[in-house]
């Protein structure tokens, strides 16, 4: 059985979605209830926070993926963040399941050059230092021989639901409604985007393969564009003028006085003013897998999520 902790979310859904096309038995976990009409999808409720309900709605699970999503609050994640780990290294300990981490790349700080999953946690933000506690202690137990336990990680989303990926809300969206775009920080730095379906099914090949446990994943990821190379990609699929306008950290910080979620942002700024480049290529080469283009990504997005 594979049971998905923090169902309801973007990459949890494509999980979901990729486990039922190959017919595995999946419980979803989450404090909100999800329905759903597959004979093989259960739901069980769970407060991640309380380890006696995540044992309980994990037991006789074989993997478990933690695809949870706190609110996007620095003090939410200091609190709540460790605590929702070691309730999942604890419950991984109890049912002897495979633990999957899906994590981003914030512990990483500003890299110089490239993401491996060989670059050293540097975190010069708050979330980031949350994160890179919390896989420390993750990879720790899993050094120790104590749980069977491998992070996966992404770069920004794209290819979200719920308008939650920056690429998402501030060019494809905006491009759909015949809007100009906007982007954050510097339109001629590299920039990588995952795409969500891509992150499913990377997540389904990891909990497939024994061999991908006590390592670090990053999921396969195309190649980095400049921001104005994705703004004139989208804009030529979308079939508008590529008009766009650029917000730079002063303006955030203006606008996030009043809105607590781009005031959360500002810290990440660094993202968006330098290179931010993530490479892919130990999945790609171990599961022999190429992601979505992008150009193949935003063209189903403009007939789906985000229809022209």
């Amino acid at each position: 059985m594979h049971t998905i902790l923090g169902a309801g979310g973007a990459v949890a859904n494509a999980l979901t979605r990729e486990l039922s096309n190959h017919n595995e038995t999946i419980r979803l976990v989450s404090r909100k209830p999800i329905v759903n009409t597959d004979k093989n999808i259960t739901w069980h409720k769970a407060d991640l926070l309380n380890y006696a309900e995540v044992l309980r709605a994990a037991k006789g699970s074989n993997v478990i993926y933690l695809c949870a999503g706190l609110p996007y609050d620095k003090k939410i994640w200091k609190a709540q963040w460790p605590v929702v780990m070691q309730n999942a290294i604890n419950v991984a300990k109890e049912t002897q399941a495979r633990l999957i981490f899906f994590d981003n790349v914030y512990s990483y700080g500003l890299a110089n050059g490239p993401m491996t999953e060989n670059t050293p946690y540097n975190p010069c933000s708050v979330k980031g230092e949350v994160r890179a506690g919390i896989a420390t202690k993750l990879m720790a137990e899993a050094k120790a021989g104590n749980i069977k336990a491998s992070i996966a990680r992404a770069a920004d989303f794209y290819g979200t639901s719920n308008l939650s990926g920056f690429l998402d809300i501030m060019a494809l969206d905006k491009f759909a409604k015949k809007q100009k775009a906007q982007w954050i920080g510097d339109t001629k730095k590299l920039h990588s985007f995952s795409y969500i379906p891509d992150m499913g099914k990377g997540m389904y090949l990891l909990g497939q393969k024994l061999e991908s446990n006590n390592q670090i994943w990053h999921m396969s990821t195309a190649p980095a564009l400049t921001g104005k190379q994705f703004i004139e990609l989208a804009a030529r699929i979308y079939n508008v003028e590529p008009k766009y306008f650029a917000i730079n950290k002063l303006m955030m910080q203006l606008f996030g006085l009043f809105n607590k979620t781009v005031g959360e942002l500002v810290e990440m700024y660094y993202q968006y003013d330098h290179d931010y480049i993530f490479d892919s290529s130990k999945f790609e080469k171990a599961f022999n897998f190429m992601p979505t283009s992008y150009e193949e990504g935003i063209k189903q997005l403009s007939e789906t999520l985000y229809k022209r």
